[in-house]
């Protein structure tokens, strides 16, 4: 019988034995990949940060119709209170009527109506559905302000530069923090580039979601902020921007990663995408002319997906694809990971098509104040 003092230790170094990371040793080795008895590949690890991931095989399965209440990407001021309760009703915009989830500073006397109007296309707010309908016939834009830089069937997206549209990227931050439970940018839109999604129809360009980086980023982050619209989400689009912002990565020859740390909701969403596009690259390696297992390296999977090496290394642990066999670091595929994987590929219907990208980047610390 063991007593209480004896129960209360085991117990708190259980507790130690479940949140300890796995790290990867700092000393470049190799690491093989076997996938159910074939196929190995010879892996140069990097040491990455410890990280703890919630488990989730898919975001699109996985998230919530409505947010947690907890988790956010910067701690909150405690004693600014008022920004912390929600103060929107409902918002309509274009077909849809939705229900905020947080915060956002809309003119006060705005916010006391039951219901907030917002133009589609300029994201203009209004008081009533008579001063939208007015609002409409005055209205020139049917898209998005700034350069369309990628169109595929329905689905297009806008570069919209925050210092020459200041209006519509105070509009667009307006509308984001609704769903944001985070401090973001409201009124100094200047540095940021902001990429929006729209579905494209006869009547124009309707909203979908959006994400914005820094023009110049000392930390390589790719993303600052990102949403998309509630009315469309656990459909694939969260991906979509995630993708998009990589593969413009890609263009400016970089790898990128979203700026830390991470919401919840945001985690998983990144999380997915990492392990997918990772995965996919791993299974796609064929065996070489000799019949020799194929290489490669923690360096050119970085490359190939210009995501950076610490987010592969994590994602890697987050997988369990690490283990250690016979005096090497192994990584291995089995069945189980193999059909998950396709699984959640065969669900995700919508792919960026590298394409149907029409962008360049623009060198920025050579333009003064941007």
């Amino acid at each position: 019988m063991r007593s209480k003092g004896q129960r209360r230790r085991m117990l708190r170094h259980q507790s130690k034995v479940k949140e300890r990371p796995v790290h990867v040793h700092p000393v470049q080795m190799k690491l093989m990949v076997h996938k159910s008895g074939s196929s190995q590949i010879d892996v140069t690890p990097i040491p990455s940060p410890s990280m703890h991931v919630p488990e989730s095989e898919d975001v699109e399965d996985s998230m919530p119709s409505a947010p947690r209440q907890t988790g956010s990407m910067s701690a909150h001021h405690d004693t600014d209170i008022v920004t912390r309760m929600k103060n929107v009703e409902l918002i309509e915009i274009g077909k849809y009527r939705i229900k905020p989830w947080y915060f956002s500073p809309y003119p006060q006397d705005l916010t006391e109506l039951p219901v907030l109007f917002l133009c589609e296309f300029c994201l203009k707010y209004l008081k009533s559905r008579t001063c939208l309908k007015y609002h409409l016939k005055k209205c020139l834009l049917r898209h998005p302000p700034g350069n369309e830089i990628y169109r595929k069937g329905n689905i297009s997206f806008f570069e919209i530069d925050g210092r020459k549209n200041k209006i519509y990227a105070q509009n667009l931050c307006l509308l984001a923090k609704l769903f944001l439970d985070h401090k973001t940018l409201y009124y100094d839109t200047d540095p940021f580039l902001f990429y929006v999604m729209c579905e494209v129809d006869n009547r124009g360009h309707h909203i979908l979601g959006y994400f914005s980086k820094e023009k110049e980023s000392s930390e390589d982050y790719n993303v600052a902020c990102i949403l998309t619209l509630p009315q469309i989400q656990r459909k694939g689009y969260g991906k979509l921007l995630i993708e998009l912002s990589y593969e413009l990565s890609k263009v400016e020859g970089k790898t990128g990663s979203p700026e830390k740390p991470l919401s919840d909701l945001g985690l998983l969403s990144y999380r997915s995408y990492w392990s997918q596009t990772i995965l996919e690259i791993l299974m796609g390696l064929k065996p070489n002319e000799h019949g020799e297992r194929p290489a490669i390296t923690i360096n050119e999977i970085s490359e190939i997906t210009s995501i950076k090496k610490e987010d592969v290394i994590s994602t890697l642990q987050h997988l369990n694809l690490i283990s250690y066999f016979k005096g090497q670091y192994v990584l291995t595929l089995s069945k189980e990971a193999r059909d998950s994987h396709a699984k959640s590929m065969s669900r995700r219907k919508i792919r960026i098509e590298p394409k149907a990208l029409h962008w360049q980047p623009k060198d920025w610390s050579k333009r003064g104040k941007w």
